[in-house]
C-alpha cells in the first residue's frame, strides 16, 4: 500500500482538484507548525517574564538554532527551517539594535504591507495573484505567457474564486496591521506578541482551509474542461 503524500503551502491549492487535502500538511505539517510558532512563543513569554531583553534574545535565538541543527542530524529538509531561522535571525537582530523588545514584530508588519499592496495591485490589473501563483505552479508558462493567462482567466467560474481567495488573503494581511499596529504603538509586548501567534497559524491554517474550499470545485471542473478540449484536438 502507497503512502499517501500531502503537499503543503501554495502546491497544495495548486492540486485542489485531486481531493487529496490536508489543512495541518498544507501548512507545514506538525512539526512545521512547532518550529514556526516556538521561536516567537519563547520570545514573548521569556520577555514578560524577564524584562531581559538580551536574555530572551539569546533563548530565542538558541531555539530557533536548535530546530535547524535538529533537521540536519535527521538529515531531513531543513528549507522550511533556515527561512525561518532568517526571518526569527532578522526580528531579533532588529530588536537588538533598537533595544526595544516590540521591534522583534516590524519585519512582519513590512511583510504584511507589501502583501497587501501587492494583492490590491493584482486585483486593480485583473490578475489575481493568488491565482496566478496556482496556476504558475499547475502549468509554468515556458512560451505563450498571453495563452496561459487567456486559459484561465477565461474560465469565469475559476477566475471570480481566484478573486475571491486573493480577497481573502488580503484581508487577513490587513487584519494583522488592524489589530497589531496599535498593540505596537502602545508598546504592549506581551498583547502584541499573543496577537501576533494566535493571527499567525490558526488564522493561516483557517484562511488555507477556505482557499481550499473556494478553488476546488471550479478548478476539478476546469482541469476537466481542459482535458477534453486536448482530447478532443487529438481525434481531430
Amino acid at each position: 500500500m502507497t503512502q499517501t503524500r500531502h503537499r503543503s503551502g501554495l502546491s497544495a491549492l495548486a492540486h485542489a482538484d485531486d481531493g487529496d487535502f490536508s489543512v495541518i500538511e498544507a501548512i507545514g505539517g506538525p512539526r512545521g507548525v512547532v518550529e514556526s510558532v516556538l521561536p516567537g512563543f519563547v520570545f514573548v513569554v521569556l520577555f514578560v517574564i524577564t524584562a531581559n531583553l538580551t536574555w530572551t534574545i539569546v533563548v530565542s535565538a538558541a531555539v530557533a538554532l536548535v530546530q535547524v541543527l535538529a533537521r540536519l542530524l535527521q538529515r531531513q529538509s531543513v528549507w522550511g527551517a533556515v527561512s525561518g531561522l532568517v526571518a526569527v535571525a532578522i526580528c531579533l537582530v532588529w530588536a537588538w539594535r533598537s533595544n526595544e523588545a516590540r521591534n522583534y514584530y516590524m519585519l512582519g508588519f513590512i511583510t504584511n504591507a507589501v502583501y497587501v499592496a501587492l494583492l490590491s495591485l493584482s486585483l486593480v490589473v485583473r490578475v489575481p495573484a493568488v491565482g496566478a501563483l496556482v496556476e504558475f505552479i499547475r502549468s509554468l508558462p515556458t512560451s505563450d505567457y498571453r495563452e496561459w493567462l487567456r486559459r484561465w482567466r477565461d474560465d469565469r467560474a475559476l477566475y471570480r474564486a481566484y478573486v475571491w481567495v486573493t480577497v481573502l488573503w488580503m484581508g487577513l494581511f490587513a487584519l494583522r496591521l488592524v489589530v497589531q499596529v496599535p498593540l505596537y504603538l502602545a508598546d504592549d509586548v506581551a498583547w502584541l506578541g499573543t496577537a501576533r501567534l494566535i493571527m499567525g497559524i490558526p488564522f493561516w491554517a483557517l484562511a488555507v482551509w477556505v482557499s481550499y474550499l473556494i478553488i476546488a470545485t471550479p478548478l476539478h471542473r476546469h482541469t476537466v474542461a481542459v482535458s477534453e478540449q486536448s482530447t478532443q484536438g487529438g481525434l481531430a
